[in-house]
């Protein structure tokens, strides 16, 4: 036999086996499966972070409309906020909080963007936070600065693309300042 003929005769027997085929499937599809699973637990911790501080800015307005707090201000209000939201590291400097009277003479709301801290800023601009007067309707909003969990798969990499070097989470609630509340 010829060196050529060996040759070719193992290569037509290395085509016709069939071992590790299997491994060529799980290297085409892992990477994927695997993808899909990183982006469902990103949006679960997502919507998880969404529903905690929507759920720590009701708890937080619920002590303002029963008068919990007197005297408050920015910082009290953003601690209490914090003290009721558990999966925000370093929250008092990850989150920014709005209160704002709404005019019941023209209904104008807020501009629709909120308020949020910008990382790539030393210095943050002030917020609005006007007490307004007794029965005046109060909108409040907390726009929390995070990271993505998963910064480099999937929904995290769409995410990570926010200017913030992180996601914005907003939460919104409105109340009536009572006479005698809190506020």
């Amino acid at each position: 036999m010829t060196p050529l003929f060996r040759l070719t005769a193992r290569l037509i027997r290395a085509i016709r086996r069939e071992d590790g085929t299997a491994s060529i499937e799980f290297v085409l599809t892992f990477p994927i499966v695997f993808s899909m699973f990183l982006m469902s637990l990103e949006s679960s911790i997502l919507m998880t972070r969404q529903m905690l501080l929507d759920h720590a800015l009701d708890e937080s307005m619920r002590g303002i409309r029963l008068g919990q707090y007197p005297g408050l201000d920015h910082d009290m209000f953003k601690d209490i906020i914090c003290s009721q939201a558990h999966l925000f590291p370093d929250c008092p400097n990850v989150i920014r909080v709005e209160l704002t009277p709404v005019s019941k003479t023209t209904w104008n709301l807020p501009d629709a963007a909120a308020t949020c801290v910008d990382r790539s800023a030393p210095i943050q601009p002030v917020t609005n936070f006007a007490q307004g007067p007794q029965n005046s309707l109060m909108m409040v909003r907390a726009c929390v600065v995070v990271d993505p969990f998963f910064p480099g798969v999937g929904l995290g990499l769409r995410l990570h693309e926010d200017p913030r070097d992180g996601y914005a989470l907003v939460a919104t609630s409105a109340f009536v300042n009572e006479p005698g509340a809190g506020i």
